[in-house]
């Protein structure tokens, strides 16, 4: 089974458009009509959905740190710094993780990009 991704807002859109141009199921907090939507609930909303959040914004590891301390489940975070890590590594990666992972190797965890 394939991960699904969950894009947080900032993420530039050539990152979704390239994963959907490789064949990866990715929604946008966007196109769910969750702009402006505090990273608790977004993280909520992507384990509600069975999605893996994506995001370029250190806040959301200071929440999966959180959860993961209090025992929340989340279906997992993946990061990637915005200065570091390119684009194309990006998409690169994200394309990686949601062809080869299953869900459950990302349940409750954080994954950094580049791999």
């Amino acid at each position: 089974m394939s991960i699904a991704l969950y894009m947080d807002e900032q993420v530039p859109r050539q990152i979704t458009t390239g994963l959907r141009l490789r064949g990866v199921d990715v929604l946008t907090v966007q196109e769910d009509e969750r702009l402006g939507t505090p990273d608790p609930m977004l993280l909520d909303r992507a384990n509600e959905l069975g999605r893996v959040m994506f995001s370029r914004d250190d806040d959301f590891l200071a929440e999966a740190y959180r959860r993961q301390v209090e025992s929340i489940v989340f279906s997992g975070v993946i990061y990637a710094h915005q200065l570091l890590v390119s684009i194309g590594d990006c998409v690169r990666d994200l394309e990686t993780i949601a062809k080869v992972y299953n869900p459950e190797d990302l349940a409750n965890r954080v994954e950094y990009l580049p791999l």
